[in-house]
């Protein structure tokens, strides 16, 4: 199963998201992220990396705009936000029967990952559980890993 996150800068949200997924090794499960306006080969955010390293995360990554490979190669698209998911549909518009927001296919909910671009190191942790929460329960509605 090939699974893409998909946020802004793809430096905070969707790297985070991808790095927590992968390092759960679920066997047969695939992930990448991308960002809707990313700066290609940018790193990730300093308190990205940093929180990922205080969770025993390695994760090397280099910023990826969203594009059509990407989107034929995800089976499911997970967006950060609904600004997000309508960018997607809006772009590609075969692709809005597997795109979701992360909040609406885990939790059943609307609502946004906030975007800790800019925040503390704190934000960047709430941001990292949060994830980590919607991430774990992802995994039981797909069945991951079993």
């Amino acid at each position: 199963m090939n699974i893409l996150f998909v946020c802004t800068g793809n430096t905070c949200r969707s790297p985070m998201a991808e790095a927590i997924l992968k390092a759960k090794q679920l066997p047969g499960v695939e992930v990448k992220s991308a960002g809707i306006f990313a700066l290609e080969g940018s790193a990730l955010s300093a308190h990205t990396y940093e929180v990922l390293k205080e969770n025993a995360i390695k994760f090397r990554h280099a910023a990826k705009n969203l594009s059509e490979e990407l989107v034929d190669w995800a089976d499911y698209i997970f967006t950060m936000t609904n600004g997000h998911k309508e960018a997607v549909a809006g772009r590609f518009p075969r692709a809005q029967n597997k795109t979701f927001t992360l909040l609406e296919f885990a939790d059943g909910i609307g609502g946004d990952v906030v975007d800790p671009y800019g925040g503390s190191l704190q934000i960047y942790r709430a941001t990292y559980g949060q994830l980590d929460g919607l991430i774990n329960r992802l995994i039981e509605k797909l069945k991951l890993g079993n």
